[in-house]
Formats: structure tokens, sequence, C-alpha cells
């Protein structure tokens, strides 16, 4: 019991913030990972680690040898089976407020008209059940992206959207990338999505989507060809069965902090499971 309250009585201020430092990288982390195959490898990692000890405990020196070998290759393997979620991991780094502003901070006075023309368009769409598929880039970089269609480097606008998107013309089929109030190419191939589980009544579109949202923190706005519904994909999460109005909402605040984006449009993305159970 003395030796625990020397212990405590010996802590110092910089202790304190070392595990503290310590504490939020771990937390950060496990956000990071949260609901991605990532979590599954973590723990297979976790239990093989365990049973290494155990092994080495209980002096199964053949089993010791074989689980420590393997773990001492492993680590080689944990860097290339983990190469989309240390990614992800850098970019969110890069995309932190130290190193940039928001669009809404460099661009306010712009805002509202953006959103305006992009809802009047997908709006338009979704009536004709025209398919559409637009990315609004945010701080990950989508030039390699725009290098895949044709430049068009115009002002957003309802008008030049909507024509993008007209059935037989030479751009409709690909993604129109946006970023602030410029749409910066047309006729864009994305990379769909690896999610084994999604629904197959969802076409490329929507799985071109969310590969967008999961390799880059961008957003996706899908309009089906088939219904005339419209969804979005952020963050590799497909929220769908959106109208207009929520659409602008969640246009308008997408730029805001992330606890209130992340709410807001957490809150359709579970009306959408309920849909989808039901």
């Amino acid at each position: 019991m003395q030796d625990i309250i020397d212990l405590f009585l010996n802590i110092r201020m910089r202790d304190i913030i070392d595990i503290l430092i310590v504490a939020c990288a771990f937390y950060k982390l496990f956000m990071l990972i949260r609901e991605t195959r990532a979590e599954q490898l973590t723990k297979g990692i976790i239990l093989l680690f365990i049973a290494t000890k155990i092994s080495e405990w209980i002096k199964l020196y053949t089993v010791y040898w074989i689980l420590e070998k393997t773990m001492t290759v492993g680590i080689l393997a944990i860097l290339i089976v983990f190469q989309p979620e240390l990614r992800r991991a850098l970019e969110y780094l890069g995309r932190s407020r130290f190193f940039a502003k928001s669009f809404v901070e460099v661009k306010e006075e712009t805002v509202n008209k953006v959103v305006d023309e992009i809802v009047d368009a997908v709006a338009s769409l979704s009536r004709q059940k025209i398919g559409a598929l637009i990315v609004i880039e945010k701080q990950t970089g989508l030039n390699e992206v725009v290098e895949t269609g044709t430049r068009i480097n115009g002002l957003v606008s309802s008008g030049l959207l909507i024509n993008i998107f007209i059935p037989n013309t030479p751009l409709h089929d690909g993604a129109v990338v946006i970023k602030e109030d410029i749409v910066k190419a047309a006729g864009c191939f994305l990379p769909l999505t690896d999610n084994a589980s999604l629904s197959k009544e969802l076409g490329t579109r929507h799985r071109a989507a969310l590969g967008i949202s999961e390799k880059s923190d961008s957003l996706a706005i899908v309009v089906s060809e088939e219904t005339g519904a419209i969804s979005i994909a952020d963050k590799g999460n497909l929220s769908r069965y959106l109208d207009a109005k929520t659409l602008k909402q969640i246009l308008i605040e997408l730029y805001k902090p992330n606890e209130q984006k992340q709410s807001f449009i957490g809150k359709w993305r579970r009306k959408d499971e309920q849909r989808e159970e039901e």
C-alpha cells in the first residue's frame, strides 16, 4: 500500500502530460479504425500477442517459438495490411485545422450561392430520374481523379451540372468534381468500394461514391437513375432517400466543426438503416 502511495506522490506534471498525450493518441487511433476491417485485424493481433505470452509463461517452447517468429515477421505484414489505414491516419493529420482552413472560412460569402446551385441541380435531376454523381473536394486533394476526366474549371451553376449529366452526352457517365465554387472536371472515374456487405440493388454510382469517400474526406452526392433517389456518401457511409431540404442543410453544415456535421448526417444515416431493416 505504501508503495502505491509513494508512486502517486512522485508523479510529476510532465508525467501527467505524457500519459494524457499517449491516451489521446490511442483514442484517436481507435476512432480511426473503428468499424473498419482494421478493427478486426487489431483484435487478431492482440489475441496473437496474448497467446505468445501465455505460451512463454507455461513453457510451451515449440508454440512460443512459432508465435514469436510470427510476431517478428508480422511487423512487415502489418505495414502492408494496414496501408489504407496508415494513409488515412496521415491524411487526418494533414487535414487538421493547424494546416488548413475550411471552405466556409475561405469562401464564406459564396457558400450559400454554391449550395443553392448544387441543390437546384440535384433536385432537377432527381425529378427527371437522371443519374448523377457529384464529388465535393475538401482538404484531401483529388487531382488524380480530376486527371481521369475532362477539365471544366467553370463556376458552379445548376445549368452546367444539369447539362453535364444529360443522357447520351460525352460526360454524363462519369463523376463531377467540385472544389469550393469551381467545377474542376467532369466525366471522372472513381475507385469502387471493396465493401462486400452492400445491398445488391446499389449500382456503380453508389459504389463509386462510397469508394471515393473511403479514400478521401470528400463528400459524394448520388442521384439514382432508376428511382431518382438522392444519396450522399461520407466517410465510407451511405445515407439514402434525402430530399432537397435535407441535402441543403447537410451541404451548409458540411464545413462546420465535425461534432456538428457528424451528428446531423448521423441522424439521417440511422433513419436510412431503419428503412432498410423494415
